[in-house]
């Protein structure tokens, strides 16, 4: 009976969620792969803690070199996350000729042009379904099921916690620092919460997700990112009255000119499909010219729906391995498209301001919009208090280098006395 050795690096969160399901899955290993997978050696930082969660402690290990150079070891899953050591650890075991498994967004959004050529150079399999959507399946879709067609626009949810938070504020009422605070306590935010609230997790996502869907390489510093934490109550009740909700939105669109990637919070139609996407779970939406629209839905992190996308590779890279086929599908960047800057790329927007109440406040917002080309969709003003009324204002499509403009002009008004809040606005 034929064994596929594993060795596993790192037993957090999502390494000890691996751990349970492979454990779970041996009694029909070989009913679904034909082979056994073992697990021979874990790395963690400090063995005694890690004693009481493995049935096998003989297994564990505080010396990488020690499972890198295992010889009884096929596969490498790194569960480590950061850039260093886990580039390190994953390049060496790609030069011993280990297949590598990742759920590291952190590392593939940045280096993984790099390490997918050192898969191909050493002819081994490099899988990181994990690092997009936790247990959603949307890399190997984008990489196999979709790739017959011509993909325009990836984009969609893609953080649980943000999405948490926004899902609060919108159906309960909550202001961002209490949604926040309920977040960490109940553990969808970390203690330090800035990639998540700040699109730099998104951000990660967005790249990778970008790099697969346009065949061309975007990293982690090409996604323009945006955050949540100017997001207030008042902003969201505007939303609903104009048939609205705001979701954090990770999107990636090929254009004439280039790719549009970025990360932002934005007004999307109620009756869109990632309106009712709500508290901690993700939405990938993708068009493409042949099957049009999909979505794909589910749980976005978490130790057992990330642990399921981890195995899911395991069991891919073992298919190959016994049929003599790893590195099937490697790196599919094949094109170079040029990323465009934001201040070109084209929404509409969402802006609600102070003004004074008086004669002639309307017609100069609308004069400042029209010299730079802006028209205006819809507007509301509220009743005045004390003689500054609130204004909304939602435009038309525009190239965002001139709703900056308009902005600019806007700010310098003396009858503008405060620009409160400036959002996005999905119209695709």
């Amino acid at each position: 009976m034929k064994k596929i050795g594993i060795g596993l690096l790192g037993l957090g969160t999502v390494g000890l969620g691996t751990y349970k399901v492979l454990k779970s899955q041996e009694s029909e290993m070989m009913n679904k792969l034909g082979v056994e997978l073992e697990i021979r050696k874990i790395l963690v930082r400090t063995i005694e803690k890690a004693v009481p969660k493995v049935e096998d402690p003989s297994v564990l290990t505080n010396n990488w070199e020690e499972v890198i150079n295992d010889d009884s070891i096929d596969i490498i899953i790194e569960l480590m996350g950061g850039l260093e050591p886990a580039r390190t650890y994953i390049v060496e075991a790609l030069k011993a000729g280990k297949h590598v498994v990742t759920a590291n967004k952190d590392l593939v959004a940045v280096d993984g042009e790099e390490l997918l050529n050192v898969a191909a150079e050493h002819h081994c399999d490099f899988l990181f379904e994990a690092a997009v959507a936790g247990g959603i399946p949307i890399l190997r879709p984008l990489k196999q099921c979709l790739a017959g067609n011509h993909l325009t626009e990836v984009m969609g949810i893609v953080n649980g916690t943000t999405n948490f938070i926004l899902t609060k504020m919108s159906q309960d009422g909550m202001e961002f620092a209490d949604a926040l605070a309920l977040a960490t306590e109940l553990g969808y935010a970390e203690a330090d919460p800035t990639a998540d609230i700040e699109g730099l997790d998104a951000g990660r996502k967005v790249a990778i997700m970008s790099s697969i869907a346009f065949n061309s390489r975007v990293v982690f510093d090409d996604v323009y990112k945006e955050g949540i934490t100017k997001i207030t109550a008042t902003d969201i009740k505007y939303a609903k009255e104009m048939g609205k909700t705001i979701k954090l939105l990770g999107v990636g669109r090929l254009e004439e000119d280039g790719i549009e990637a970025y990360v932002c919070p934005m007004l999307i139609p109620e009756e869109h499909p990632l309106a009712t996407v709500n508290d901690s779970y993700n939405a990938v939406f993708v068009h493409g010219d042949a099957v049009e629209d999909a979505m794909f839905f589910g749980r976005g992190a978490g130790e057992l729906p990330t642990a399921s996308a981890v195995v899911g590779d395991v069991f891919d890279i073992a298919r190959d391995v016994q049929y003599n086929c790893c590195g099937r599908i490697g790196c599919t960047c094949y094109k170079t498209l040029p990323i465009k800057a934001m201040e070109d790329t084209r929404n509409r927007f969402f802006l609600r301001m102070k003004v004074e109440d008086k004669c002639g406040v309307f017609s100069s917002i609308a004069n400042a919009f029209a010299e730079n080309g802006v028209s205006l969709a819809q507007i509301i003003q509220r009743q005045s208090v004390d003689g500054i009324a609130e204004v909304v204002v939602i435009t038309s499509s525009v190239k965002e280098g001139d709703f900056k403009k308009a902005l600019g002009t806007l700010k310098a008004q003396e009858t503008t006395k405060e620009i409160s809040t400036m959002l996005r606005v999905y119209s695709k």
